[in-house]
């Protein structure tokens, strides 16, 4: 992984998950099967719609305590098996969005043994929109959702 860190700016989760990068990705770029971890439980993905290529949209709508919430956005780099990057600053056609929250990178890395290493980075336009993010229960939420991922992932490899 080459990508430059700032500290005021991104939040960083890694793990080693017991899953191929390949079935990672799989989850991470088909609809069928975001649905079923994306979000921490009991919430729920209610709508998701994933054009897999630069430009292309990636948008979820998550139910949070019966309320929808949309999040949705445009990739910018995508390397199957490899790395995916998404950002809610623009929409479908790269129209910019008024109020853009994060841009998000994956990465997969083959560590062996059908394991991976697993980063995903949530880099902010300002600390203080990464602060926010962070109070909002950043770590325990996304280390909840790669537990989640992990989880599911066995499920479709085994």
């Amino acid at each position: 992984m080459t990508t430059d860190l700032n500290p005021e700016l991104d939040l960083v989760i890694t793990r080693e998950v017991n899953a191929p990068r390949e079935v990672l990705y799989m989850c991470w770029t088909t609809p069928e099967h975001l649905v079923h971890w994306f979000v921490p439980k009991p919430h729920s993905v209610s709508k998701c719609e994933l054009d897999v290529r630069v430009g292309g949209v990636c948008n979820t709508t998550f139910n949070v305590d019966g309320n929808e919430m949309e999040n949705n956005g445009v990739y910018l780099e995508v390397v199957p098996n490899e790395k995916l990057v998404f950002t809610d600053a623009y929409g479908a056609g790269w129209k910019p969005k008024p109020d853009p929250f994060m841009t998000a990178i994956i990465h997969f890395e083959d560590i062996g043994g059908s394991r991976t290493k697993y980063t995903a980075i949530a880099r902010h336009r300002s600390p203080e929109t990464a602060k926010a993010h962070k109070d909002m229960g950043f770590y325990d939420g996304w280390g909840t959702v790669i537990t989640q991922l992990e989880d599911y992932a066995q499920g479709l490899k085994g």
